[in-house]
C-alpha cells in the first residue's frame, strides 16, 4: 500500500486527507501529520495503516475537544462530562487534557478567575452563589476558596445595588418578598436585614 496523494481540507482547515492506493483513507491535523512525517509515495503495511487510522481517530477528538473550549475556557471537570457524552476512552480522555493543559487551554484556577470576574461584572452574584456555580463546575474547594479570597467585591454593596434594582418592581414593595428573593441569590440573611434597614431609615 502507498500513500498516492495529501490533501488539504477545504471544509476544516488545518486539517489534511491522506489517500492510499487513491483512496481516501484517514486524516490528520497539521502538528500530527508533522510529528509522524508521513509523505506522498510512502509505503504502508496493514499495522502502520491501523496505527494511522487510530491516531486520525484522536487527533479528530483532541480537534473537537480544542473548539469546545475555545468558545468558553472550561474547568477539567467539563471536559471529563464532555468526554463521556462523547464516550471517549479513559485513556484517550487524559491525553486530551494533557495536551491541552501543555498548550495553557485547561487551567482550573485561571477558570475559576475569569468566572468570578465575569460574574461580577454582569450580575450582582453573592460569594455564596459564585461558589456553588464553581462546584457545579467541579472546580476544587481549595481552588475555589483561594480565588474567592482574592475577591475584593464588596458583598453588602452587591447586595445593595441588587435590593435598589429589584425594589423597582412592583412585586417586591413587599419587604418579605424581597427579603426571600435576596435569601435564594444567597446573601446573608444578617446583611439583608442590615441593607433593608438602611433603606428605611433614608
Amino acid at each position: 500500500m502507498k500513500i498516492t496523494a495529501i490533501k488539504a481540507q477545504v471544509k476544516r482547515e488545518g486539517r489534511y486527507s491522506i489517500f492510499v492506493d487513491r483512496k481516501y483513507v484517514f486524516s490528520l491535523g497539521a502538528d500530527s501529520l508533522l510529528s509522524v512525517g508521513l509523505v506522498n509515495g510512502q509505503e504502508l503495511d496493514e499495522a502502520e495503516l491501523q496505527t494511522y487510522k487510530k491516531l486520525s481517530n484522536d487527533d479528530k477528538a483532541y480537534g473537537l475537544t480544542l473548539e469546545y473550549v475555545v468558545r468558553r475556557m472550561r474547568s477539567k471537570g467539563e471536559l471529563h462530562d464532555y468526554f463521556r457524552r462523547k464516550k471517549y476512552e479513559p485513556e484517550l480522555a487524559e491525553q486530551i487534557i494533557a495536551k491541552l493543559k501543555r498548550g495553557g487551554y485547561v487551567d482550573d484556577a485561571e477558570f475559576a478567575r475569569r468566572w468570578v470576574e465575569n460574574r461580577r461584572l454582569t450580575k450582582a452574584t453573592s460569594t455564596k452563589r459564585l461558589r456553588l456555580e464553581l462546584q457545579q463546575k467541579k472546580v476544587s474547594s481549595d481552588i475555589i476558596q483561594a480565588v474567592l479570597a482574592e475577591d475584593e467585591t464588596n458583598e453588602r454593596q452587591v447586595l445593595r445595588e441588587l435590593a435598589t434594582k429589584k425594589r423597582k418592581q412592583s412585586r417586591y414593595q413587599d419587604n418579605q418578598k424581597l427579603i426571600a428573593y435576596l435569601a435564594r441569590q444567597g446573601f446573608n440573611y444578617d446583611d439583608i436585614k442590615v441593607v433593608l434597614g438602611e433603606e428605611a431609615d433614608e
